[in-house]
C-alpha cells in the first residue's frame, strides 16, 4: 500500500470552507477510483492559521495515476480549494506503508 501526503494552510475563518470542500468534493471523487483505500484530513491550529495534512492511501501507483494523472508527484488542488488556502504544496510525497492496523 502507498500513502500520499500533501499540506495546505488557511486562515481560521476559512478552515470550514476547506473542510467542507474536502468532504463534499474530494472524498466522493476519491471513493470512485479503483484502488483508493482511504483518506485522513488532519489539522493544526497555530498563530492564527490552520495547517492541513491530507493523507490518502492507495493500493498501487497505478491507482494514484487514475487520480493524479501521469505526473503523480504533482499535487491535485482544485480551484475551489486554492481560493480558500493561503498556500499549499505543489508536490506530494509518497510513502510505502510498512505496517498499519489496530495498536500499531
Amino acid at each position: 500500500m502507498i500513502a500520499r501526503s500533501w499540506r495546505g494552510r488557511t486562515t481560521i475563518a476559512n478552515q470550514n470552507a476547506y473542510i467542507d470542500h474536502f468532504r463534499t468534493n474530494v472524498l466522493p471523487e476519491l471513493r470512485g477510483i479503483d484502488g483508493f483505500v482511504g483518506a485522513t484530513l488532519l489539522k493544526e491550529e497555530s498563530a492564527g492559521e490552520v495547517a492541513f495534512l491530507v493523507l490518502t492511501q492507495w493500493k498501487s501507483k497505478d491507482a494514484i495515476r487514475a487520480f493524479a494523472g501521469a505526473d503523480i508527484e504533482r499535487a491535485v488542488v482544485e480551484p475551489e480549494a486554492a481560493r480558500v488556502l493561503l498556500s499549499f504544496d505543489a508536490t506530494v510525497q509518497h510513502w510505502e506503508v510498512v505496517d498499519s492496523g489496530p495498536g500499531s
